[in-house]
């Protein structure tokens, strides 16, 4: 597990290394951590606009001992993995654009909640604890469930824009948008006894037999 302080100065570590000025998005818990509703995360998950700001990136961090390793481990099958570096028990999962069943879109990139500067070299922008909540979707773990838990005890969320969000990424390209989000918040519902608006889910589950029946 790595702390917000920690995590702080690791970013800084590796800004001091880059060899030009990038901006990367934080999802996930990393973003959770900079948005104040988690203290510690086992990976910090950004999103990378191009393949050569990663490379910069991963070259600044295999520079103080970061190691790459199989994401398969961590993700399996699924599709538009991250690239995955590791040290000691401190991971970092490297998207590019897409994370799993969803992209990082142009609307997400302007909803961004804070954005930090790294010794001048690397812009974190963080992602809105909204967005966070979708993209948590795109996974079956228990602990990004239990994230989605405290980000709706502390932040609360906005349905609407999280559903506007869904149809923008159909409209992208990810025709599984509706469904995965639409799962993801019935287990919520009715596993966990989170406070899913009933209506919310049935519009979701609309528009995926909307889907269904146009095929």
């Amino acid at each position: 597990m790595i702390s917000v302080k920690d995590q702080e100065l690791l970013l800084a570590n590796i800004a001091r290394r880059l060899k030009k000025r990038i901006t990367v998005y934080a999802i996930g818990g990393t973003a959770m951590m900079f948005l104040g509703v988690k203290d510690a995360t086992l990976d910090i998950d950004l999103v990378f606009g191009n393949k050569e700001e990663r490379a910069i990136f991963k070259e600044a961090a295999e520079d103080i001992g970061y190691r790459k390793i199989d994401s398969v481990q961590v993700y399996g099958t699924k599709r538009n993995q991250p690239e995955m570096l590791k040290l000691k028990d401190e991971r970092f999962d490297l998207f590019l654009d897409e994370v799993i069943h969803f992209i990082f879109s142009k609307e997400m990139k302007r909803r961004t909640e804070i954005t930090l500067d790294f010794e001048d070299k690397l812009i974190v922008k963080v992602a809105n604890h909204n967005d966070i909540i979708l993209m948590k979707c795109a996974t079956d773990r228990q602990k990004d469930k239990d994230d989605v838990r405290r980000i709706m005890e502390l932040k609360g969320v906005d349905w609407d824009l999280i559903i506007e969000e869904a149809r923008n990424q159909f409209k992208l390209g990810k025709e599984s948008a509706f469904f995965e989000l639409g799962c993801f918040l019935e287990h919520l519902k009715y596993k966990m006894k989170l406070d899913i608006p009933k209506e919310k889910l049935n519009l979701l589950f609309k528009l995926v037999k909307k889907q269904i029946d146009k095929k």
